[in-house]
């Protein structure tokens, strides 16, 4: 799109610069030369536009994300994992947050060590500490902080509001409450919404998982995505801290 915006302009421009002298020397018209002043004021209008474009379409990013997220789903559903994902820090992931699905299931699982960057995965000494490790669109976005963030609730919240509000305009306010082994994260107005698909079930919602992600590399501890509700405008994830 930014293309067409900035050809428009530029010929809007081109007819303004011919048609304003023209009118207000030869023709001697004001009403003419106002038009032409008026083409001026659209074409810079049109080269301002094609320059606050984004250079990939927000329908571009939907269909991309959707088909990333359809994907992963079928792989889980297809073996049957029901489990709630755990994401891990970088510190703990070959360098990179992402998330492991147990394949197992029960209680939340210790993790034991640095997990190799690998699909399937072996995360303990027990024969069924054996997981699926994804990249999540928490993943993803956290490679846009400037800086890692800090384990407090101030800073899990400014690095959060930083990407949804900041970066990505899918809410209008964030703010976390960090207890014990608890975050709980509450998003005014938010722009996507819990599902009840497989992927949500086990990965959270995009919002969910990019809190989850946020979280896990600011306290450098494994977190899983406890709950998640939307009602009145508002969503709330409460995310579980693992040992």
């Amino acid at each position: 799109m930014n293309q067409p915006y900035r050809l428009l302009g530029l010929g809007l421009l081109l007819a303004g610069v011919i048609f304003a002298p023209v009118s207000y020397f030869i023709l001697n018209s004001p009403a003419l030369t106002a038009v032409g002043i008026s083409l001026l004021i659209l074409g810079f209008t049109c080269i301002a536009l094609a320059n606050t474009r984004p250079y990939i379409s927000p329908e571009a990013c939907r269909v991309m994300l959707r088909t990333g997220m359809e994907n992963t789903a079928a792989l889980l559903e297809e073996l049957g994992l029901r489990n709630k994902a755990i994401y891990l820090p970088s510190s703990l992931r070959d360098g990179r947050p992402q998330a492991v699905v147990p394949l197992a299931e029960g209680e939340a699982p210790k993790i034991r060590g640095k997990i190799p960057g690998r699909l399937v995965v072996r995360f303990g000494a027990r024969p069924q500490d054996v997981a699926i490790a994804v990249t999540t669109p928490g993943s993803i976005n956290l490679e846009m902080l400037e800086t890692p963030p800090g384990p407090t609730s101030g800073e899990l919240e400014a690095a959060i509001s930083y990407i949804l509000i900041g970066i990505l305009d899918l809410a209008s306010s964030v703010s976390v409450n960090l207890a014990d082994s608890r975050v709980s994260v509450e998003i005014n107005d938010p722009r996507l919404y819990w599902e009840d698909i497989w992927y949500y079930r086990s990965l959270g919602s995009p919002l969910a998982s990019i809190a989850a992600a946020i979280a896990c590399e600011g306290l450098d501890r494994p977190v899983r995505i406890e709950n998640e509700a939307c009602e009145k405008g508002k969503a709330r994830i409460e995310l579980e801290v693992l040992g």
